[in-house]
């Protein structure tokens, strides 16, 4: 079977992939926009950590520059300065650094030499860088950064001069803060990103401690940069930190987690995946329950279609009540134009019949003729003997039996043709179907031929109808049947009932008699058609005729050499007397 031979199958197929389309390009295009947007934000977000980064580093600096400047304006400070005397300078210092929470503070003399040097783990000047510290002449503080072990250090430098009109130089107090691990995670804890701190081609600080190996080949990039660090995707961003008296300038780098964000995504969309697939199990269900309503009433009417083709019953009518459980406009009207067709049917072969019968008087003028002739030839002949002079009483009584006997023919003669000619008039009431049966083969088991053998279906439902009628055109059937036997060894005859639809009941007539011919078979209903030597053609015409006007159908099948079957089916026949014209 095709798959799309089906109009369910197509209707069912069309409706539920056009959903799935809908909804996965729906889902695809919200998943391919949420995933825009994250990656989006995710450099927005990135962007402003670099700046809250920067601001936050030129607001220590300069809080550091301030401090550095009241430190060396101080009078004390100057005083301990000018004697450049290191022992008495280095507690000083210590104590100036610890109150500036400073992480270096360094004195240097009027020819650079080392004059104190404050810091935690530093003990010797290994962190002066060429030429020693500098600043501006024009009194604006510049940031100097010097390489540390643990980081990056961020140094400013100030004179410590004595005099106004033409002040003399003493030294320089260098003040520094480390850009370290702690620093960073402080960094992390404001921006909500990693931070890491790099100078001279080397990380030497940051809040990912792993990262730092991994980020040596960003320090030639620029820009937004993709890393992985671990099982981590980063997104970073390069951002440098000033010039200073530093050979290399330093960086500071800033990483957000792209798969954390992805993670994060990656749950929405897993949502949006599990709504799409309920939806589209949902648009399947309605999109096979839609089908349904259009395919099921239209197989309710094929089938009462295939029933009419198959029984041959122009009185099956399609139920166009809409409380059978499908309401289709379409198919109402589809049924109901049906049911108009069939009345029409109905109604044409009504006026073919009669015209068909009309047909047929003139055949019977023919028949009664020749039928009426004889009779009325020896019924001439017995008056002959009668008016003979001489005539016995022997004579006599033979003469008035051939009259009595020919009347009786001709009037059987009439009764059949009035049978067929005239209007047969019905007068239906509730009956026992199987009763019917039983009567008929009772009356004509008188009769030459087998027995009747009865197979009658039980529990049939009474049937209204004319029960006289019927019993007629089951004695004609089993005297036809009995009679196409006579010659046959084993002969057999049997009557059985069905139930063949609501209401409705089949009878029918078998028996393993030598068939009718196939050129006859098309002819057995016409009247007057008959392949016995004495009959008249009229019995099954009559019965077709009776059948007909039951509201019920018959029906023939043969086989050669084996048997004839026919079938008679009868329902409910309206209340009240009817007439079959």
């Amino acid at each position: 079977m095709r798959v799309l031979g089906s109009l369910t199958n197509r209707i069912f197929l069309a409706s539920a992939l056009l959903a799935m389309l809908s909804i996965g390009a729906a889902v695809y295009l919200v998943s391919t926009r949420l995933t825009s947007e994250t990656e989006a934000q995710l450099q927005l977000d990135l962007t402003e950590a670099a700046a809250l980064v920067d601001v936050q580093r030129r607001t220590q600096f300069d809080n550091v520059a301030r401090t550095a400047r009241l430190i060396a304006d101080l009078p004390k400070f100057k005083a301990v300065v000018e004697l450049a005397d290191p022992p008495t300078l280095q507690p000083i210092a210590v104590d100036y650094r610890i109150q500036a929470g400073a992480d270096l503070l360094m004195v240097t003399g009027r020819q650079g030499e080392l004059l104190a040097l404050a810091g935690e783990g530093l003990t010797q000047p290994v962190l002066l860088p060429p030429g020693g510290p500098t600043w501006t002449r024009d009194g604006e503080v510049a940031p100097a950064f010097w390489p540390h072990p643990r980081g990056v250090m961020e140094v400013v430098s100030v004179p410590v001069t004595i005099g106004l009109e033409n002040p003399d130089v003493m030294g320089v107090l260098s003040v520094g803060y480390l850009l370290d691990d702690r620093r960073a995670a402080e960094f992390k804890a404001l921006t909500g990103a990693d931070i890491a701190f790099t100078m001279g081609g080397v990380a030497r600080a940051s809040s990912l401690p792993e990262s730092r190996d991994a980020l040596a080949p960003l320090l030639a990039g620029s820009g937004l940069i993709r890393l992985v660090i671990g099982s981590e995707e980063y997104v970073t961003l390069i951002q440098p930190l000033g010039l200073g008296a530093a050979t290399v300038d330093p960086l500071a780098i800033v990483l957000r987690s792209r798969s954390e964000r992805l993670r994060s995504l990656s749950g929405i969309q897993a949502t949006l995946g599990g709504i799409a697939l309920g939806a589209t199990l949902l648009a399947i269900v309605v999109s096979y329950a839609v089908a349904r309503t259009i395919s099921r009433p239209l197989a309710t009417i094929t089938d009462h279609m295939r029933q009419i083709a198959d029984t041959g019953d122009l009185t099956r009518t399609i139920p166009t009540s809409r409380r059978g459980g499908w309401n289709d406009d379409d198919a109402h009207t589809l049924a109901t134009t049906f049911n108009l067709l069939i009345d029409s049917l109905v109604r044409f072969q009504r006026e073919a019949g009669q015209r068909e019968r009309l047909s047929s008087l003139g055949r019977m003028s023919t028949v009664i003729a020749h039928e009426v002739r004889n009779p009325l030839m020896i019924i001439k002949g017995a008056l002959r003997t009668l008016a003979r002079d001489g005539a016995t009483p022997a004579d006599v009584r033979d003469a008035a039996a051939d009259i009595d006997e020919e009347t009786d023919r001709l009037n059987r003669l009439v009764t059949d043709v009035l049978d067929v000619a005239r209007p047969i008039r019905f007068d239906p009431a509730p009956a026992d179907v199987n009763q019917v049966c039983r009567e008929a083969a009772a009356a004509v088991a008188a009769g030459p031929g087998p027995a009747v053998a009865l197979s009658l279906a039980t529990g049939l439902p009474p049937l209204v109808t004319d029960a006289e009628r019927l019993r007629m055109v089951l004695v004609n059937l089993l005297a036809n049947a009995r009679h196409a036997v006579a010659a046959v060894p084993g002969a057999q005859v049997c009557l059985r009932t069905v139930v063949a639809a609501d209401r409705r009941v089949a009878i029918t007539v078998s028996d393993n008699g030598t068939g009718i011919a196939d050129e006859d078979l098309a002819r057995i209903f016409d009247p007057y058609f008959t392949t016995k030597r004495a009959g008249t053609g009229l019995g099954l015409a009559i019965a077709k005729n009776i059948v007909d006007g039951l509201g019920g159908s018959i029906s023939v099948v043969t086989r050669p050499g084996a048997g004839t079957d026919f079938q008679v089916e009868v329902g409910d026949a309206p209340a009240g007397p009817r007439v079959r014209l």
